[in-house]
């Protein structure tokens, strides 16, 4: 503040030095907490402090701030921003991959910040990215979403997971699940299917395989390649789904008793059962669908990249701020 520059501090001391009482300083001058942001406040005193050599109650009283204020705010103070140093980090956030993270929205730039150590508000991000034009388009759902459930067609497993997503084992739980990517006009003919296999220890995507055609056999082969880089362990694998036709066929099941792993299913028409599968389908048709695609392979391509984006770039801060792989490879350091 410029109320606050040397001249100022030189002129608050000596009058208080000589004599002045601090209600009357602060009346003069304007200094109060009611006037003046207290981390403002609490940077004078300690300048103050460095440049008169003054004892911490000498200080205070000159500014006319009590003593338990300034300890509280000294104990609890984090790195605060103002716009333009936040306007910084955003882009410096926003060009670290820019194919991607320029379409990260204002929670996902207040995330990273966070683990960046800013004390900010998810508001002023995104007053902040409304003003620069930095808010990435919301992804339009489809009106009509492919469902593979059939009814019963084979066999229904328990659902073993029951919602407990979390575990500090990599392998140990698994979730599979299929969805629909549309390019060119989005017609019947002019669409793929992907199911990634996600290991929820970290949330990286194992394995993934994209058809034009839902079948078993699509579904199988990347169960196959998730189970196959599976070390041995002293746990057994759960794979949970939903009651999908793939997943009730006895060639899926029978490929995780081959493995000897667990199947569980989500309960009928309850997605919140697999509710961490329909999140990474979100954040993906955010990221890659915001744009049109006009051939079969331009998509494929698009979407393979991401995932490729997402297991090794894509920073979690629930990972410590990590990539998935990242993670996995500290964790696995770790243990050794």
């Amino acid at each position: 503040m410029t109320k606050f520059n040397l001249d100022f501090r030189i002129k608050v001391v000596t009058e208080y030095l000589s004599g002045k009482g601090s209600p009357s300083l602060a009346r003069k001058y304007g200094i109060s907490t009611e006037e003046v942001k207290t981390h403002e406040l609490i940077e004078l005193v300690d300048e103050l402090r460095q440049e008169f050599q003054a004892p911490i109650k000498l200080v205070l009283k000159a500014v006319h701030i009590p003593r338990s204020t300034y300890y509280y705010a000294k104990e609890h103070r984090s790195r605060d921003l103002d716009d333009s140093q936040t306007i910084q980090a955003i882009d410096e956030i926003r060009q670290q991959d820019p194919k991607y993270t320029r379409k990260y929205g204002y929670r996902r730039i207040t995330d990273v910040l966070h683990h960046y150590g800013f004390k900010i508000n998810h508001k002023r991000v995104l007053r902040i990215m409304r003003e620069h034009g930095w808010l990435c388009r919301a992804f339009n759902r489809q009106k009509r979403k492919y469902n593979s459930y059939k009814g019963i067609v084979g066999g229904i497993a328990p659902n073993r997971l029951k919602r407990r997503f979390k575990t500090d084992r990599p392998y140990q739980k698994l979730v599979a699940d299929v969805s629909e990517f549309r390019y060119g006009n989005k017609s019947q003919d002019e669409r793929v299917y992907l199911e990634p296999i996600l290991d929820f220890f970290n949330g990286e995507v194992l394995a993934f395989n994209i058809s034009e055609h839902p079948t078993v056999e699509f579904a199988v082969k990347s169960l196959k390649e998730a189970l196959n880089q599976i070390p041995a362990l002293d746990y057994r694998t759960t794979v949970h789904t939903d009651q999908g036709f793939q997943y009730q066929h006895r060639h899926w099941q029978n490929v995780l008793k081959d493995h000897r792993a667990f199947q569980s299913m989500s309960r009928k028409a309850t997605c919140l059962d697999n509710a961490a599968m329909k999140s990474f389908f979100h954040i993906m048709k955010v990221e890659v669908m915001d744009e049109q695609f006009e051939t079969k392979s331009s998509l494929i391509k698009a979407m393979t990249e991401w995932i490729d984006f997402y297991n090794h770039r894509r920073i979690k801060t629930k990972l410590d701020g990590n990539s998935s792989v990242k993670y996995r490879e500290l964790t696995a350091q770790k243990a050794a």
